[in-house]
């Protein structure tokens, strides 16, 4: 494969994986290539990171295809056996040693010493290795770590590092951070060179679409792990500023008030009577109310715990904010959300306290009947009603008369359903029928939340 070659893959695959990368910005990296040397590794990262990664949070998807698409190591090339200095003066061969001796030379790399990447490589050959039928083979990278055990090599590690030192002080929490860091680097070693012969026996493209997930902001909502919801969760206010900040430049500039007839005909008499500068009289944004009203059930929790706390954290661009959530029955839950609370505390206090499951089932009809009864006033003409859930209803009755009421008495109402339109109407799914009252929009990520809530507001 041509340098092009795999210039124009890499670039594809990066597009692949969620990360924006222009025509333009490919361009800048082959321009960047023509001025560096080829044969530097981490100049040819450099290099690329520079004209193709825009954020941060882009950087570990970066890594995971560079190293795919530009390995240390090719197939084909003979790989000389690794090799350590023994205690003796003969050298120990690490395809043949044993355990101790191999665990012996990882604590020395955890230590600091040269070699890390040899050194995994070369384990992942010896153990990460398993036969999937003639002339097949899979590559592990679990095999390697319970063999060599990195984790459990902290304490020996501190006792040497700590020899004749109070223990619990500054130097022991250094030390940990120093060796926690490299047992870190020769995990991600590892599963690096597993990736990389993967690709090799079964081709960059296919091991470069699972490989990399989605850039944060683009995760789906309905798919996120416990880490991808805390990570998240911490996304929650720096995304409020940016959206408060553009929506307070949208107030500003995005429209003129209505015009000022009595300036606009003073000013003509300058001009015999010709209006030639037009005034318009200053325009006063409409601060609307928000209720919220969420679908917290398991099979969306991710979903509504995420958009809830950012739509209460947009407070300040609404006259009010009230939530309430439902699963079968529906409480109001906006004293969870009181300025200054800490968001994971909030979430499970809403979970414990709030009143919202009757029999355990979703029942959309019956939440939407419950929350007319009972807090129907929250919603009157100055009021944007937000529906938030998937509509599925178990095949219960849907309460669509219910429903036009409460729309009919907001001056806006938006459903955001986190599933893809191909699956709405499947199932007991009654997007269709509920879209036919209130707009609905698919948001299963944070851009098109974003999106959403930057045109909502």
């Amino acid at each position: 494969m041509s340098l092009l070659d795999r210039h124009v893959g890499f670039v594809h695959a990066l597009r692949e994986a969620g990360l924006p990368v222009s025509l333009a910005e490919g361009l800048d990296a082959a321009r960047a290539l023509q001025v560096i040397d080829l044969a530097e590794r981490e100049s040819l990262r450099a290099a690329y990171a520079a004209t193709l990664v825009k954020r941060p949070s882009y950087r570990p998807g970066f890594d995971t295809l560079f190293d795919l698409w530009f390995p240390a190591s090719t197939t084909g090339l003979s790989r000389p056996r690794p090799e350590v200095p023994g205690d003796g003066p003969d050298v120990v061969d690490l395809e043949t040693a044993g355990v101790p001796e191999l665990r012996d030379r990882l604590a020395e790399l955890l230590l600091g010493a040269d070699g890390m990447n040899e050194f995994a490589r070369a384990m992942v050959e010896r153990f990460g290795r398993q036969a999937a039928g003639p002339g097949r083979q899979n590559w592990f990278s679990y095999p390697v770590l319970r063999a060599l055990s990195p984790e459990t090599l902290m304490a020996r590690l501190l006792a040497e590092v700590l020899a004749g030192q109070e223990r619990g002080g500054l130097a022991e929490k250094v030390a940990r951070q120093r060796i926690g860091e490299n047992t870190r680097r020769f995990t991600d070693a590892v599963s690096t060179d597993v990736r990389r012969r993967i690709a090799e026996d079964s081709g960059i493209e296919r091991i470069a679409r699972s490989a990399v997930r989605s850039p944060l902001e683009q995760l789906d909502f309905l798919r996120v792990t416990k880490a991808d919801l805390a990570r998240l969760r911490r996304e929650v206010h720096p995304l409020a500023r940016r959206l408060a900040t553009r929506l307070t430049v949208k107030h500003r500039l995005g429209h003129r008030g209505r015009l000022d007839f009595r300036r606009t005909v003073r000013a003509s008499l300058s001009s015999g009577g010709v209006p030639l500068t037009v005034f318009n009289k200053p325009r006063r944004p409409h601060r609307p109310e928000l209720v919220v009203l969420c679908d917290t059930s398991d099979s969306v929790a991710s979903f509504a715990h995420f958009t809830l706390l950012l739509t209460y954290a947009l407070r300040e661009q609404f006259a009010k904010v009230r939530a309430f959530g439902f699963v079968d029955t529906v409480d109001e839950i906006t004293r969870f959300f009181v300025p200054g609370a800490d968001v994971a505390e909030a979430m499970t206090k809403l979970a414990a306290e709030a009143d919202m499951v009757r029999f355990g089932r979703t029942n959309y009809g019956n939440a939407f009947e419950k929350f007319a009864e009972r807090y129907g006033d929250a919603v009157g003409p100055k009021t944007s009603l937000l529906i938030l859930g998937d509509a599925r209803s178990n095949y219960q009755p849907p309460a669509l008369e219910t429903l036009k009421r409460l729309t009919k008495e907001a001056r806006h109402a938006y459903w955001l359903n986190p599933e893809p339109v191909s699956q709405w109407d499947t199932g007991d799914s009654l997007a269709t029928a509920y879209g036919g009252v209130v707009p609905m929009h698919e948001c299963r990520n944070v851009v098109q939340l974003a999106a959403f809530i930057e045109e909502l507001a």
